[in-house]
């Protein structure tokens, strides 16, 4: 009877299998990602930077989280909402909303290196809170703390020392939020990163009025730029994302902080025309060295 009953099941699908869908996700993370970079750098040549993030944060967030609230996932409660506010504006609106104020002087390549200090900074933020780093972190640390100096005393960040500062804030913000995170109430992963989107809204929001930020016209390729940007790089790109979070183990899954710099750094010479230089390219592998090292210390705990 119970062979019967079994037999019954149908199996589960191949191709909806972690075993299909994770090297997916992971793929796509890795490449998605990367390229946004140069989607940002084409998107701040017409729309300001400030007032594209809020748009594009605004739209994906509403509607992930209509899409969640249709498939029953409950709302964050009062004091998430205070959280996601908090976070989103240390994420979203510190770290990407510097990121593209940045990309108006600074190739995308070189601001995915940048944006890969993250992983260096969250090891610091992370001995508030008595989880110091172990000794390869340590040296992780070290080495990749010299290539942000390499990459900030020469090349093309020492040619925009405000992008470059920048930059140095934007990793610190995305660090730090992300560090804090961890440690407060938040909703459902998928909701979080819908209610982190419609929270950073409020602060890009302000800096673009503060900033006195106006769309002077309005560019096709700009637009379309935008457009994937909401699609491929909010929707797709957090959702799988969240796949993998809940999937593999979080060395894998963060394994996009040291494969995106270099993804962004071809698609910016292949498709828009960027240029680096000999010690750009240095400092870049110097900091992902440093990355990669703090990623296998954690491993290995």
């Amino acid at each position: 009877m119970n062979n019967a009953v079994s037999a019954a099941v149908p199996a589960p699908h191949p191709l909806l299998s972690p075993r299909f869908l994770v090297p997916l996700s992971l793929l796509g993370v890795y490449l998605i990602w990367g390229s946004t970079y140069l989607a940002i750098r084409v998107v701040v040549t017409t729309y300001p930077p400030f007032t594209m993030a809020a748009v594009r944060f605004l739209i994906a967030g509403g509607l992930m989280y209509a899409l969640l609230r249709w498939r029953g996932i409950p709302a964050p409660t009062r004091r998430q909402w205070l959280n996601c506010l908090v976070t989103g504006s240390l994420l979203l609106g510190v770290g990407n909303g510097l990121v593209c104020f940045a990309e108006q002087s600074v190739a995308s390549g070189l601001t995915a290196v940048a944006v890969a200090s993250v992983a260096l900074f969250m090891a610091v933020f992370a001995g508030l809170y008595g989880q110091w780093p172990n000794r390869l972190e340590w040296i992780g640390l070290i080495v990749g703390f010299a290539g942000v100096v390499v990459l900030n005393v020469g090349g093309e960040l020492r040619g925009a020392p405000l992008g470059a500062a920048a930059l140095v804030i934007a990793a610190i913000g995305w660090a730090f939020g992300s560090v804090w995170s961890k440690h407060q109430d938040m909703p459902h992963p998928a909701m979080s990163a819908a209610a982190q989107m419609l929270c950073g809204t409020l602060p890009l929001a302000a800096a673009a009025l503060l900033s006195g930020e106006h769309v002077a016209h309005i560019d096709a390729s700009a637009t379309w730029a935008l457009v994937y940007l909401i699609v491929a790089g909010s929707l797709l790109g957090f959702s799988a994302y969240i796949y993998i979070l809940h999937h593999t183990r979080p060395a894998l899954a963060s394994s996009y902080a040291y494969v995106n710099p270099p993804v962004a750094v071809l698609v910016g010479m292949v498709f828009g025309g960027e240029h680096i230089t000999r010690l750009d390219l240095v400092g870049m592998c110097v900091v992902l060295i440093g990355v990669v090292a703090i990623t296998l210390a954690k491993t290995k705990r």
